[in-house]
């Protein structure tokens, strides 16, 4: 509720104030901190990204100029550049993953019933990964090539609600495949991957643990086929086949049948290859759960063009992972404002109103509701006119 109080207290009321302190808990992040919390450091960090500032020095000096306001965001400690350096450096990157998952397991129960533009009762992910460059001379644990250096970012997304639910941050050397290996499958739910994520010995594990995923085949992939289905090609699909794997390491790495699906795009003029563990669902449904995959991609461009993940307050691995995690935190943060309020407007548009209003002593439904423009007042016709002739 409003109640007199600031955007800023009231956006941070969406944080679990019990699990905030179990993850800080956890991994001892007030051990011996007498004066700048974690807390503090939270609410430091999530500002920078809520109004996009560019250095550590940007947020002392704009947060010096709230002083007043600091006490009633929640800021028990003042905020020096040199303090907040020190916290990201220091203080373990964990407490801010562990905290994103929790906000994510609220958004994903919000988003559980979102239409992504395919009719499917079973949970979709898209998964895919993308490279944040560095400066080599800055970030030397970075190493990534000859003169670059680079992390990526690896995510498993939610189609709905776009919401990542697996985030990991490694170095610019690591095999996306490797990744594969991380991920606690759901019976049943589908995974969506490019053709990069093509290795038959861990897909076979897909398989054995219930789950679905949807890939696209390499041009040459050795098969026989063992049966086929028709199809209606005005929908654009041209085959629906059952195969085998027929490459001596390939059949001893992924020994059951595959579905393979030849799809033939009008709109960029290509066609497509399909490879699926399931045959239940209609042929076009594969294809179409296959074009939301561009939502991962959409994802990517969103936070490197919103969020602050591309230039970093700190050099360290620690303080880059932690602006990273909490960054996740108020995107999820947001996702989960959008939903509680019932809010049409898209992440975009509440960002932008957040990064204006955040000490703004009004209702953030006020804030973030659509203006009635007839309910704006107009001049009144009876105002009286400054100058005489």
């Amino acid at each position: 509720m409003h109640q007199g109080r600031i955007i800023f207290s009231q956006f941070l009321d969406l944080l679990p104030q019990h699990e905030f302190n179990r993850c800080v808990a956890r991994y001892r992040g007030n051990h011996r901190v007498h004066h700048f919390s974690c807390f503090d450091q939270f609410l430091a960090m999530a500002f920078a990204q809520l109004t996009y500032r560019e250095s550590l020095r940007d947020i002392e000096t704009c947060l010096r100029a709230m002083r007043s306001k600091l006490y009633h965001a929640g800021f028990r400690a003042r905020v020096c550049r040199n303090t907040l350096a020190k916290a990201n450096e220091r203080r373990d990157w964990r407490i801010w993953a562990d905290l994103a998952q929790v906000l994510i397991k609220w958004a994903k129960q919000l988003y559980a019933g979102e239409d992504f533009g395919v009719e499917l009762d079973q949970t979709a992910y898209a998964f895919d990964s993308t490279i944040i460059d560095l400066c080599l001379a800055l970030f030397p644990w970075a190493h990534f090539r000859k003169a670059k250096a680079a992390i990526k970012l690896h995510t498993l997304l939610d189609l709905r609600g776009s919401i990542p639910v697996f985030i990991a941050i490694t170095d610019g050397k690591t095999s996306d495949l490797c990744l594969l290996d991380q991920l606690q499958l759901e019976p049943g739910s589908f995974y969506i991957m490019d053709r990069g994520y093509t290795d038959f010995r861990r897909l076979y594990v897909f398989t054995e643990n219930a789950a679905f995923f949807i890939t696209r085949a390499k041009r040459n992939l050795a098969c026989q086929r063992l049966a086929a289905r028709p199809v209606d090609k005005n929908t654009g699909l041209r085959s629906d086949q059952t195969v085998i794997l027929s490459g001596p390491k390939s059949s001893k790495e992924y020994p059951a049948p595959l579905r393979r699906i030849s799809f033939y795009d009008t709109e960029t003029n290509q066609r497509f290859v399909f490879l699926t563990n399931n045959f239940m669902l209609p042929a076009l449904t594969i294809a179409q759960l296959y074009k939301c995959r561009w939502q991962v991609e959409l994802f990517f461009k969103w936070i490197k063009q919103h969020l602050r993940i591309k230039a970093f307050y700190g050099t360290s691995e620690n303080a880059v992972k932690t602006q990273i995690w909490i960054a996740i935190c108020v995107y999820v943060l947001v996702a989960i404002i959008k939903k509680e309020l019932h809010l049409d407007k898209s992440p975009y548009e509440i960002l932008q109103i957040l990064s204006i209003s955040l000490f703004e002593n009004i209702s953030i439904l006020q804030a973030l509701s659509p203006v009635d423009e007839k309910s704006v007042d107009e001049p009144s016709c009876n105002q009286l006119e400054l100058f005489i002739y």
